[in-house]
C-alpha cells in the first residue's frame, strides 16, 4: 500500500476532508494562521473526523509538502487512488456521457489544470493509461484546487484497448492533433456521447492512440502580428476545447 503524503493548500485539504476523510492522519496548521476562516472551518472538519491538530512554523510546513504555496495548512493523509476501471463500463452507458482521455500528460502542473477543467465543464470521468502519465501527487491536489477528489481518475493499462471498449459503447472518440485531416473543434458535432484525447504538448497522441480516434480535431487560432503559436499548452487547450463541448450541449439543449 502507498505511504501517506502531505497534501497541502486550502482547496485541496477542504476537498479531501470532504470526500475521504477517514484517509487524514494529521493536520498540521501554521501558527498565527489558526483564526484565518478557511483554516478555521479546515479545523474544525478535522476534529469532526478525529484528526489531531498539530501547530507548525510556517518553515516546518514548506518542509513537510515541499512548497511554500500551503496556505498554512498541510494534512498528512493516504494517497488518492485511481477509481476501478470497471466503471468505464457503467459511464460509457450513459447517455451523453463525456470522458476526458490524457495521453502521456507526465506534467503534474498539466494534469492537475486538466482536472480542474473536467470538473469545471462536467466531464463523468478521466482516463489515462497506467505508463507515461502523472500519478495523483499532493502537487496534482493543489494544482487541481480539489478537483482531483471530485471525478473519477481511471488507470488503464491498455488505451488503445479502453478506446475500443468505450467506441463499442457508443462513444464517439474525437482526438485532437494537428494533422491535415482534422477539421476545426467548432465544426464537430460533440453533442452526444464524447471521448476527447489530449496528447501532449512535444509529442501529441501516441500511434495506436491516434488510430482509434473517430475524428481528429484542433482549435484555430487567429494569431497576430508576431505569427501563429502552433500549439497550446496542453491544460489550457483542454480548458478551450472542453468548453466548445458544453457550450454545444448547452445550445442543443436549449433548443430541444
Amino acid at each position: 500500500m502507498a505511504k501517506p503524503s502531505y497534501f497541502y493548500g486550502i482547496h485541496a485539504i477542504d476537498a479531501l476532508l470532504a470526500h475521504r476523510p477517514l484517509d487524514g492522519l494529521s493536520l498540521f496548521v501554521q501558527q498565527g494562521r489558526e483564526s484565518d476562516t478557511h483554516v478555521q472551518a479546515i479545523i474544525q472538519e478535522a476534529k469532526a473526523n478525529g484528526i489531531s491538530i498539530q501547530p507548525t512554523q510556517k518553515d516546518n510546513l514548506t518542509q513537510l509538502c515541499g512548497s511554500p504555496q500551503h496556505q498554512g495548512v498541510v494534512l498528512h493523509a493516504r494517497p488518492l487512488g485511481f477509481a476501478d476501471e470497471g466503471l468505464i463500463d457503467t459511464i460509457s452507458r450513459r447517455d451523453q456521457c463525456l470522458l476526458l482521455v490524457l495521453d502521456q500528460i507526465t506534467d503534474a502542473h498539466n494534469f492537475g489544470a486538466c482536472l480542474r477543467s473536467a470538473v469545471a465543464m462536467g466531464v463523468d470521468a478521466v482516463i489515462c493509461p497506467k505508463h507515461h502519465a502523472a500519478s495523483l501527487t499532493p502537487t496534482v491536489a493543489k494544482v487541481s484546487v480539489g478537483a482531483a477528489e471530485m471525478i473519477p481518475i481511471i488507470s488503464v493499462t491498455n488505451l488503445a484497448r479502453t478506446l475500443t471498449q468505450i467506441k463499442n459503447a457508443g462513444v464517439f472518440v474525437f482526438g485532437t492533433a494537428l494533422e491535415a485531416n482534422a477539421k476545426p473543434i467548432h465544426e464537430a458535432d460533440l453533442t452526444g456521447k464524447t471521448a476527447l484525447i489530449m496528447g501532449s504538448e512535444g509529442e501529441g497522441m501516441r500511434r495506436l492512440t491516434m488510430e482509434s480516434c473517430d475524428e481528429l480535431v484542433f482549435i484555430p487560432m487567429s494569431g497576430n502580428e508576431y505569427g501563429n503559436l502552433q500549439s497550446l499548452n496542453v491544460s489550457v487547450a483542454t480548458g478551450m476545447a472542453l468548453y466548445e463541448i458544453n457550450r454545444q450541449r448547452t445550445l442543443a439543449a436549449g433548443q430541444g
